[in-house]
Formats: structure tokens, C-alpha cells, sequence
């Protein structure tokens, strides 16, 4: 193996380590395609990755993944479970693309580049996703959530809109408003 090519294979397992951050079991999913297909080598202790069962397997997993995010409660839930398992993923994944490497070199590259820039993403991603969770009150976007609050009150509030507009009050030229 080339220089360059080992430098590829390990800047790929680096990438989609990244990409488990995002989403644990479809970056793993991608790679087990890639593996079944014949368009990713993938190590001998690996082949695994590349049968339909494993294939299967990880698509109802990420699938099942995908629209847990969309229940709230279950997406603060699966982001404190999925932090560790990123890690570990991550890990995999990067030892998995990772070839033609001594197993000490290997395994130290994918746990320390891989489930760290794996643990990095998804530690990122949740904090990320805790914030916007408690500024929004769980809803998502405040916007929405101001309309329809309001939305009982909108009637009312655009009478006294209008009234106040039509009041006898004059701008002056320091920008207030004076009688």
C-alpha cells in the first residue's frame, strides 16, 4: 500500500468516524453497502460489515434512528445513548476502512482519531441540540410557538393596533412622539 492510500483510508475511517457523531448506525450502514457492493475494502475481521444480514440489520437501525429524532422526549433520550455508541462506531468504522496496517498502529489510529473525533461530533451535536431544546421549551421554533400562543389574543391586539394609530399624536423632530 502507497503512502497516499494509506493516508486516504485513514482520512476516510477520520470522515465517516465523524459521521457516526452525526448518526451512530448510517454512516455504518454506508460502509456496509460500499463493503457489499465491492467499492470499499474493508479489513478480514471486518467482512462482516459487508454481508446482507449486517446490511439489513443496520438499515432498520437507522431508519428506527432517524425518526426517533422526530419524537420529543426520545431525542434527548437517544442522544445520552448514542453518545458512547457513537464512540464506539466510530471506532469500528475507522478500524474497518483502516487497511494493510500493523494491529497495534490500527486500533490505536481508530480509538484515538476514530471514537475520538466520533465522541467529539456527537458531544458537539448534543449540546447543540440541549440548547435549542431549553430555548425553545421542547417546541422547536419559538416563532411557532409565539403564533400559536397568541393566536386567541391576535384579534384583540390588532383593534388596539389600529385605534392607536388613528391617535391625535404627532412626531416631532427628536424622533418621540409629543403632543
Amino acid at each position: 500500500m502507497s503512502d497516499l492510500d494509506l493516508a486516504l483510508s485513514i482520512a476516510l475511517g477520520v470522515g465517516l468516524a465523524a459521521a457516526t457523531g452525526f448518526r451512530v448506525f448510517l454512516p455504518m450502514l454506508v460502509v456496509s453497502a460500499a463493503a457489499y457492493t465491492g467499492y470499499l475494502p474493508v479489513g478480514e475481521n471486518f467482512a462482516w460489515l459487508g454481508t446482507p444480514s449486517a446490511m439489513m440489520m443496520l438499515g432498520v437501525a437507522a431508519v428506527v434512528e432517524i425518526l426517533a429524532y422526530y419524537i420529543p422526549g426520545v431525542d434527548n433520550l437517544l442522544d445520552t445513548l448514542a453518545t458512547p455508541a457513537a464512540v464506539v462506531a466510530g471506532t469500528l468504522v475507522s478500524a474497518a476502512v483502516i487497511t494493510d496496517l500493523p494491529p497495534m498502529l490500527k486500533w490505536t489510529t481508530a480509538i484515538i482519531a476514530g471514537g475520538g473525533v466520533a465522541g467529539l461530533t456527537q458531544g458537539v451535536t448534543a449540546l447543540l441540540r440541549a440548547k435549542s431544546t431549553v430555548l425553545t421549551a421542547g417546541v422547536g421554533n419559538p416563532s411557532s410557538l409565539r403564533r400559536s400562543l397568541a393566536a386567541p389574543f391576535s384579534s384583540r391586539f390588532s383593534r388596539l393596533r389600529r385605534r392607536s394609530s388613528r391617535s391625535s399624536w404627532s412626531s416631532c423632530s427628536c424622533g418621540w412622539r409629543c403632543g
